[in-house]
């Protein structure tokens, strides 16, 4: 029986379907025997998480976007349990045979050998520092971390040798790894990203799952800056028609939380993102899915999704203008920089790990 269409407790998913992109065979994926509850009592069933360990080659994967920040990145989970609906990591389980739809959410990979990965790679002759991201594919503080602790792992090794990082999380278990960071943030060697989409209760609860209240973002970046941690908030993304009204609220309170400053961006929809997010409209927001989606194709050249670098990131057209617009508005208002400065992270303060054989003497 298939699952398409349902929506599940504390997922954000509504089907499960199979890519198909990698010339597999496009099917509904396997659950087990709580999952084909509802056949047998008509109820839907909430989906378990499973959590397989891989053993990855290395540590840091690095990119040549020309439209990010950043040119390396540490993914501690693939899959991530907060089971953003609009997630573009989502394709990245087609990969593995698995669905970007619940698979995405209840089968996860952990990568426990990375803080011993990361030692090895930093200690190589050649390494050249240049700061880490964190949480730009999957959130690194989702539930699983309170067990695996890998993200602190790594946090560890970067502390330890002064290595830059920049944080991106939805999750307040950020604060959790304070002991580490405050310190990293007094030597200029880190900022912390916080992602709020909606201060909406019920928009939050659909769109976000299993991610912590937007109100306990708020009061993470509250301590984040009281800890003299650099804490910037993401309005990732805006969705037209379902969140966009609430940017000047989420600015407003951004500001008040001691935030050093906002960011935000359009919603996008890659590959099997975009039936999953029509299929998620459909089952919670039927009444304004048509409004959606043809807002969301004038912002993206009249496609569901512009894969074009910088474009990607802003949106085009007079949707996006006006998106801009009351966007520096309000951080005017709320006394924000204007400009998108570039962070000030500290590089020369970096000391790599000793050899294996220089740690004998």
């Amino acid at each position: 029986m298939s699952q398409a269409g349902k929506t599940r407790p504390t997922r954000g998913a509504t089907d499960n379907a199979l890519s198909g992109r990698f010339n597999l065979p496009t099917h509904e994926a396997d659950g087990d025997w709580l999952d084909a509850r509802d056949v047998v009592d008509g109820a839907v069933a909430p989906a378990r998480t499973d959590i397989q360990v891989v053993h990855p080659k290395t540590a840091i994967t690095y990119n040549k976007s020309p439209d990010i920040a950043f040119d390396r990145s540490i993914n501690t989970i693939q899959g991530c349990e907060h089971g953003c609906i609009y997630c573009f990591a989502r394709p990245t389980h087609a990969y593995h045979d698995l669905s970007p739809g619940l698979d995405f959410e209840t089968k996860l990979f952990v990568k426990p050998d990375l803080p011993a990965l990361l030692r090895a790679e930093l200690a190589k002759p050649g390494y050249r520092v240049s700061p880490i991201a964190m949480g730009t594919n999957t959130d690194p503080y989702q539930p699983a971390e309170s067990r695996w602790r890998i993200t602190r792992g790594v946090i560890e090794v970067l502390a330890e040798h002064d290595h830059p990082l920049v944080i991106t999380t939805k999750s307040d278990r950020v604060l959790r790894d304070l002991d580490l960071l405050a310190p990293m943030a007094a030597k200029g060697l880190v900022a912390v990203a916080i992602s709020v989409t909606s201060l909406t209760p019920r928009v939050a609860m659909t769109l976000e799952p299993r991610a912590p209240h937007p109100e306990k973002r708020l009061a993470a970046v509250r301590a984040l800056a009281d800890a003299g941690v650099p804490a910037f908030v993401n309005i990732a993304p805006i969705i037209p028609a379902i969140t966009d009204s609430e940017v000047e609220a989420i600015i407003a309170r951004a500001a008040e939380a001691g935030a050093t400053n906002i960011s935000y961006i359009p919603v996008r929809l890659p590959w099997e993102v975009a039936p999953l997010f029509r299929a998620w409209l459909d089952a919670h927001f039927p009444e304004r899915a048509g409004k959606v989606m043809a807002i969301i194709q004038s912002l993206r050249g009249g496609r569901d999704n512009d894969p074009g670098f910088f474009s990607r990131m802003r949106g085009q057209g007079p949707w996006a203008e006006l998106m801009r617009t009351r966007f520096q508005i309000a951080k005017a208002r709320h006394g924000f920089p204007q400009e998108r400065r570039k962070l000030d992270m500290r590089c020369d303060l970096f000391r790599p790990p000793a050899g294996a054989q220089g740690e004998l003497f």
